[in-house]
């Protein structure tokens, strides 16, 4: 149904807001940070506030500094790592084989005893 009296795109109350309803805004200052990606951002901060040194690039999340020439490198990527792989980096092969060797005769004296039933 077209027509009627219902205003669109309004709501009650609204209006333009100028200065004189919000107050002056505080004064900004805008810093320029550089990722490795060759990105820049610029975030807005209070005048009086204090600047950090480093920021995260919204655009690659890549870690950005203030020297455009020398942005911080991106962080390494470590692999994953596998339950057997710390296992592996603790024991040696000859061990690992001992400590089985252990688990398979305790087992096999465990059926014996009737405490394993498989």
């Amino acid at each position: 149904m077209s027509g009627g009296s219902a205003i669109r795109g309004s709501r009650v109350g609204a209006g333009p807001m100028g200065e004189a309803e919000r107050g002056e805004a505080a004064p900004r200052l805008y810093v320029s940070y550089y990722c490795a990606n060759g990105h820049e951002t610029r975030p807005a901060f209070a005048a009086d506030a204090q600047i950090p040194e480093m920021w995260e690039c919204p655009k690659c999340g890549l870690p950005a500094n203030l020297d455009q020439d020398n942005p911080p490198p991106p962080p390494k990527n470590t692999p994953y790592k596998t339950h057997l792989m710390y296992v592996q980096e603790r024991r040696t092969p000859e061990e690992a084989k001992q400590i089985l060797q252990e688990a398979v005769d305790d087992l096999h004296k465990r059926k014996l005893n009737g405490e394993v039933i498989y």
